[in-house]
Formats: structure tokens, C-alpha cells, sequence
């Protein structure tokens, strides 16, 4: 039965209102996809007994299913290739430098999906930083849905997703197997820590930090929901730090207080001074 439009109405006005992702007329397919699963295991029936379900419940739980289901986590290891690279041969040489007295850099991974971002950023991290030792890192990864969070502790792998970006040097140094899934070893999950965050809404006390990765998010958002988790982010970057965005995004006619910076292949941001 094709979705009604009465139910896509409430379900777009559910996301947008809980986790500020627009759902644009045309999407109906995506709602669908999405939540036909968890109608059967919710209702056992279709997203219009869900959508009645969710009418009715008012502690809020069966919103946040919705909100979980609805959010985007596609992903892979070292995705795109250049941001890493970049990571490795231009940005830590030079805050290994730039922090040699504090001895301590500070990321966030503010998307971090279901691990394979951080995870990237914690092997490039322990590669270059094997010459440095003593140098310590803060590795925070951020999500709003806490299945991909426990999904980030675990640091589990199907073959198909470790398949997807990860080198197999990379899988064999990093990761061991456990039954039919490769999981992150102890010291590459002990670099992470994890938080639940909602980007659009008032960000939690933490920072400053060093480097910022929020790549392949704000395309989810609309144009005010964009200025006002910039506005927030420029506020937690160290003035030399830099913001790292997807391929497809950027600051650009949204915040005027970014300027835009060319790291050998990579584009990257820092807070305008003033701003």
C-alpha cells in the first residue's frame, strides 16, 4: 500500500522536529525503506498502524525508534581517501609541532555513524604517532542515534564493510577476528570515546578542539539548522584548527565567519578571527 500522504507529512514534521532533518516532498520511498521494518516489529502492520502507534505514545520512545531509523548512516572506511591523507602528511606534522608543549591534541568526529570515521582517524593516529610517544590524543565520536554509538564501542565488522575502504594492511595490523565479524582491537578502541549529541540543538560543554571532522551531515539540513551548528562549532575550534566537511558541503553563503583553506588535495575551515 503506498504511503499516505497524511503519514509522510507526520513523519517529516517528526524528524525535522527531533533531529532537524528535512524530508523533502519525493522522499516518500525513503520513509518507506526506512521504517516498514520497524512497523513489523513495532505494530505488526504497516506505517500507517506505526504512524497511529506513534499518535498515541507519549513517552516518546517509540519517536526516538523513528528518529533512529530515519537518521542517514551511510558510511565506509577512509572515505574519499584525501581527508586521511591530508590527516596524515600535512595536518599532524603540524600540530605535532604547534602542540609539542601541551603534548595532547584534541578531535571530534561529529557524525561518527556506526564507528568506520573515527576508526580511520584512530589508525592514522596511531601510525604517525608511534614516533611520538607520550603524545596524547582526545578522540570523541558524536552521533544522535545510540545504536550506532554502541555500534562504535563494539568496533564489529561485517567482511562486506571492512571490504568497503579499509586496506588490507590496515585490516590486519588494526583488527582481529571474532567469529565471522573483524572487531577493532583493544588499543584502537580504547582511542575512543563516545558521546550522544544532537547537532542541532544547543551543544553540550566540551572542547576546544583541534580538529573537527563533520563530513557528510549538514547536506541533511536546512539552511538555518547549517549557520546555527556552524555558529556552535566555530565556538568549540582552537583558532588554528581546522573544520574538515564532505565533498559536497560547505560554509560558503551560510556562516561568513569561515574562511576557506587548501590543504594539499583537501579544502578544510578555520574560525575568521573577530568572528
Amino acid at each position: 500500500m503506498p504511503l499516505a500522504q497524511s503519514d509522510f507529512t507526520f513523519i517529516s514534521d517528526l524528524v525535522r522536529k527531533q533531529a532537524a532533518i528535512v524530508l523533502e516532498p519525493g522522499k516518500e520511498y525513503l520513509v518507506e525503506s526506512r521504517l516498514a521494518p520497524l512497523a513489523r516489529t513495532e505494530v505488526q502492520g504497516s506505517i500507517s498502524d506505526l504512524v497511529a502507534k506513534l499518535q498515541a505514545d507519549r513517552s516518546g520512545k517509540l519517536a526516538s525508534k523513528v528518529v533512529d531509523a530515519m537518521t542517514t548512516n551511510e558510511t565506509l572506511f577512509f572515505r574519499d581517501g584525501h581527508p586521511f591523507e591530508t590527516l596524515r602528511t600535512i595536518v599532524l606534522p603540524q600540530f605535532l609541532k604547534a602542540r609539542a608543549a601541551e603534548g595532547r591534541l584534541s578531535i571530534w568526529c561529529g557524525a561518527s555513524s556506526s564507528g568506520q570515521e573515527p576508526y580511520t582517524i584512530a589508525m592514522v593516529l596511531k601510525e604517525v604517532l608511534a614516533t611520538h610517544p607520550g603524545f596524547g590524543v582526545d578522540l570523541l565520536a558524536s552521533d544522535v542515534n545510540e545504536e550506532m554509538l554502541e555500534r562504535t564501542r563494539l568496533g564489529s565488522y561485517s567482511q562486506l564493510e571492512v571490504n568497503r575502504g579499509l586496506p588490507i594492511a590496515s585490516l590486519m595490523q588494526h583488527f582481529e577476528r571474532a567469529g565471522t565479524q573483524w572487531q577493532a582491537k583493544a588499543d584502537l578502541r580504547a582511542m575512543i570515546r563516545t558521546q550522544n549529541i544532537n547537532l542541532a540543538t544547543p551543544l553540550p560543554v566540551m572542547g576546544p578542539f583541534d580538529l573537527i571532522f563533520m563530513r557528510n551531515v549538514l547536506i541533511y539540513f536546512d539552511n538555518e539548522t547549517k549557520l546555527k551548528i556552524l555558529t556552535q562549532v566555530r565556538r568549540l575550534l582552537r583558532p588554528d584548527g581546522y573544520l574538515f566537511l564532505g565533498g559536497a558541503e560547505t560554509t560558503l553563503n551560510i556562516d561568513p565567519g569561515w574562511d576557506r583553506v587548501s590543504l594539499g588535495p583537501s579544502t578544510a575551515y578555520q574560525a575568521k578571527k573577530g568572528f
